[in-house]
């Protein structure tokens, strides 16, 4: 994911466009919540964070990343994981 992610920014960033990804960890929805309650709290210790994500998180940080905020934040990778792929 980061290298094409990279090299669209590289390419396309002096037309103005923001080329960036964003890579969620486990999120807490329905289809995880229906999981047997042992396994979803395995997924849950995984975390750092000491609990899964919410798609708001999710949204929360492509909304900064489609702002005026992030103007001249082109090429990256946001994990949005609760530290998941931390250690």
């Amino acid at each position: 994911m980061a290298g094409p992610t990279k090299t669209a920014a590289a390419e396309y960033a002096a037309q103005g466009v923001r080329t960036n990804a964003v890579g969620p960890g486990f999120i807490d929805t329905p289809l995880l919540q229906s999981m047997e309650k042992q396994a979803y709290d395995d997924l849950v210790r995984l975390h750092p964070a000491g609990r899964l994500g919410r798609s708001e998180e999710v949204a929360e940080v492509i909304a900064f990343l489609l702002s005026g905020q992030a103007s001249l934040v082109p090429g990256s990778h946001h994990l949005v994981d609760g530290g998941c792929t931390a250690p």
